[in-house]
């Protein structure tokens, strides 16, 4: 089931937070983002045809797409620098990585969901090590905690070459998405007698 450019499976293994057996494993590699559909180029010079065009098969959407954001699993993402990601003074946008912690921990904490959960970033905390200026870029996330409403999680992202370049502390909201108020309105209104 398709919900919100996600993919969803309701025959998911039990997942826990601390490690994952091989069947879970092989059901989160099975949701794979590359399964996400991409709308159809439009015509050649427009703007639907620049964001078809972006980024790999498995954005999840436009920015993503922008950045070039890849995923090996819910908890790593990839990004080769390209030049339109790099600031003024010659180096990589803090922006950029900032996005790789932000969508590898939305994926992580996505991953340990049920279906009728929603999630939200709270807050992240971010130190820049180092910076770079060509290469690709892995972000790594690990679940520390997760409880009915939050969870923490904690990023590294790392240059191709092993050096780290960003440090980072999450949280997000864990809620259950409202019924739609044309479910509530009718609900509420009683038929005449």
């Amino acid at each position: 089931m398709r919900e919100r450019g996600r993919i969803r499976d309701t025959s998911a293994p039990a997942l826990d937070a601390i490690g994952r057996s091989a069947a879970a494993r092989a059901w989160i590699r099975s949701r794979s983002l590359s399964r996400v559909v991409r709308p159809a180029p439009g015509p050649a010079g427009s703007s639907a045809h620049r964001r078809a065009s972006t980024g790999p098969a498995g954005s999840l959407d436009g920015v993503s797409a922008f950045m070039g954001i890849r995923w090996d699993d819910p908890q790593t993402v990839r990004l080769q620098i390209r030049p339109e990601l790099i600031n003024a003074g010659g180096l990589l946008s803090g922006v950029v990585t900032y996005a790789m912690v932000d969508y590898c921990m939305g994926s992580t904490l996505w991953a340990q969901t049920t279906r009728p959960e929603r999630i939200a970033t709270i807050s992240i905390s971010i130190n820049y090590v180092q910076t770079a200026t060509e290469g690709e870029l892995i972000c790594r996330t690990e679940l520390d905690r997760r409880n009915r409403s939050n969870a923490v999680m904690r990023s590294e992202v790392r240059h191709e070459d092993g050096r780290l370049l960003v440090t980072a502390i999450g949280s997000y909201a864990i809620f259950t998405k409202p019924p739609r108020a044309g479910i509530r309105a009718a609900a509420a209104v009683k038929p005449a007698e």
